[in-house]
């Protein structure tokens, strides 16, 4: 039986939307970039802000976030919620972040990512 392994979030820009979500979620970061990884990168011409496939790890599933090419649909397939004690406050410290709300429901509040995707701050 299959397990889950990461959460992939198509993206313009890759390394940007990381930031954004690793300050989102408590306890996560963007995976760090060793030597060997950048030496990787600036053979394809490439670098850690400009990495087609940017992970973020932390205390539970992991985030690819990745660079989607072409036209993007008109609402994601996937999204986050993500739970807080207080959603009101947490949706204001997103959308300081750079998200943006997109309408309020009895126990959460939609928001868009800094590019467009929703996902929702929910009540615990």
């Amino acid at each position: 039986m299959g397990r889950l392994k990461d959460i992939v979030i198509d993206a313009d820009h890759p390394a940007g939307l990381a930031r954004f979500w690793a300050a989102a979620l408590e306890g996560y970061d963007i995976m760090p970039y060793d030597a060997a990884e950048i030496a990787r990168l600036a053979a394809l011409g490439l670098t850690p802000e400009t990495d087609p496939s940017v992970m973020i790890a932390g205390p539970g599933t992991r985030l690819c976030i990745h660079l989607r090419r072409g036209d993007r649909p008109a609402r994601n397939r996937v999204h986050l919620d993500i739970a807080a004690g207080d959603i009101e406050a947490e949706a204001a410290r997103l959308i300081g972040l750079g998200a943006s709300l997109v309408r309020r429901g009895v126990g959460y509040i939609v928001l868009n990512d800094p590019e467009g995707n929703n996902f929702c701050v929910c009540a615990e």
